[in-house]
């Protein structure tokens, strides 16, 4: 009877030990896991894309349970579209994408959706939105509203507008410019006499406005898409000695703007927090690889910056660094 009684407590603290054993491991296996999130940018090269890179990957380092991969997309669809297949081919538990082209994104949303992977667009909206669990972008009407009416009011709402676009497939480029649009539409006495891309370029911008000045176009004020062709346009205008006669505003609030702003040479720029906009790209893509809901549309709104304003813009960056 004691020999019996002796195996079935051998048996059963064997079968304990080997219960523990598994549980432990499927627990320490769960701890350990890390969310694997994919991020493809349409192009590191960009001044303000380089700054939200650079936010983004300070941010993903503070995070223990998570691993950020990535990728430069260098303005280039078809290598977009690869990028996100390799993501797909190693596992990502969800896709953050900044397309280059909303027009050639579909493809995009359709891979991830047939490997049942979510993914967010930040920035640019994709072509199918729907397929997307969220999109996340500054409010990039709102900016071209805030420039233009502050150039609006400097120009005592009369005079001869030009417009320096980004690409002209580019989303938020449609917007800003849409707004520049509705702002000089207001007033009687303002007239837009060009508008042309500087696919977001600063040499682009000096050149297209050297060709402006050299043609003896009458500009008052100049409504540029973003700050780097808005420095273009302003070191054209200072070649010119045209820089008391001639007003140039921008959108980005980066480094370099706010050097401009504060020497007062450009008139005016807002500011698109990279901070806010990499945060919530990320916890999003976090939460949607967990399971949880998130809201479908996520817009960071904009804050104009004048001259006054530039230190205070400026020591925002330094606390960045």
């Amino acid at each position: 009877m004691k020999k019996i009684l002796s195996m079935v407590l051998i048996t059963v603290m064997t079968m304990c030990l080997f219960t523990g054993c598994t549980q432990k491991i499927n627990y320490t296996s769960k701890a350990t896991k890390k969310i694997k999130i994919g991020i493809s940018m349409a192009n590191f090269n960009n001044k303000y894309g380089s700054y939200l890179l650079n936010e983004m990957k300070n941010y993903s380092k503070s995070l223990n349970d998570v691993e950020v991969v990535f990728a430069d997309a260098k303005l280039n669809s078809n290598t977009q579209l690869s990028q996100v297949e390799n993501f797909i081919s190693q596992g990502v538990d969800a896709i953050v994408v900044n397309p280059v082209y909303t027009d050639s994104s579909k493809p995009i949303t359709d891979k991830a959706k047939a490997a049942n992977i979510p993914i967010i667009s930040m920035m640019v909206p994709f072509a199918n939105e729907n397929d997307a669990a969220c999109h996340i972008a500054p409010d990039s009407k709102q900016a071209g509203k805030l420039e233009m009416e502050y150039l609006a009011k400097k120009m005592n709402f009369k005079g001869n507008v030009a417009i320096i676009m980004g690409p002209i497939e580019d989303s938020a480029q449609r917007l800003r410019t849409e707004a520049y649009h509705e702002v000089i539409a207001k007033y009687p006495d303002m007239k837009l006499i060009g508008a042309q891309t500087a696919e977001w370029d600063r040499a682009r911008g000096m050149a297209l406005m050297e060709t402006w000045l050299e043609s003896g176009k009458e500009i008052d004020a100049v409504a540029s898409n973003n700050d780097e062709m808005a420095i273009g346009a302003l070191k054209a205008i200072e070649a010119a000695g045209k820089l008391d006669k001639i007003s140039v505003g921008g959108i980005d609030a980066t480094p370099d703007a706010l050097d401009y702003l504060k020497s007062g040479k450009l008139a005016v720029t807002s500011f698109q927090d990279a901070t806010k906009l990499s945060k919530y790209s990320i916890d999003t893509a976090v939460k949607v690889a967990k399971g949880e809901n998130v809201d479908k549309i996520i817009i960071v709104q904009n804050e104009l910056v004048t001259p006054e304003d530039a230190d205070k813009y400026m020591a925002k960056w330094k606390n960045k660094k």
